[in-house]
């Protein structure tokens, strides 16, 4: 399952992005459990973390993030006016994700504010809502709503990102070694 964390998560394990999420498939709640140890005890020493978000029948929603990051991204004062507006009565990072899983679990889709726990900008991710998804600048990781030649460079370095990842990994070097220190 390692080959989830390249393929999705490079960024964030190149301490270029905040934080990443994907769903992934399960054979046994221990087995997926387990992953998410294992990945807990190789990445914990180098600044990630992997939590699972939301568990279904046979999939799952995994969040892997560099909790410094997000402590940093949670403390700007904008951004904890606009979480609290949205039931965040905390810019601790870890009672954020707790009322983040709180309402992922409850409304079964994705809540609009996730984008600012994966690192996407304020503007853009208040974009998405005032404008329901539509009449972004531009699209790439995210829906584009302010400063898209920014967006744009960023959009590319998280490509190139996982492409030398992915390369790497086909080379056969593991998760600990292609996870950089923070």
């Amino acid at each position: 399952m390692d080959h989830y964390l390249i393929e999705h998560c490079a960024p964030t394990l190149a301490s270029i992005k905040t934080a990443n999420l994907f769903r992934v498939s399960f054979d046994t709640q221990k087995n997926l459990f387990d992953a998410v140890r294992r990945w807990n005890n190789t990445l914990r020493d180098k600044g990630v973390l992997c939590f699972c978000l939301c568990l279904h029948e046979h999939t799952a929603l995994i969040y892997v993030v560099r909790m410094s990051r997000l402590q940093n991204d949670l403390s700007d004062p904008a951004v904890g006016e606009f979480l609290s507006s949205f039931g965040y009565t905390s810019q601790n990072a870890i009672d954020a994700l707790l009322i983040l899983r709180q309402h992922l679990m409850q409304s079964g889709t994705f809540p609009h504010e996730i984008g600012i726990f994966l690192g996407y900008p304020l503007a853009d991710v208040k974009g998405f809502i005032i404008n329901h998804g539509h009449n972004c600048l531009c699209c790439g990781d995210w829906k584009v709503y302010s400063d898209p030649e920014n967006a744009v460079k960023t959009f590319r370095r998280y490509c190139k990102c996982k492409q030398i990842y992915r390369k790497m990994w086909e080379q056969g070097k593991d998760l600990r070694q292609l996870t950089v220190s923070a």
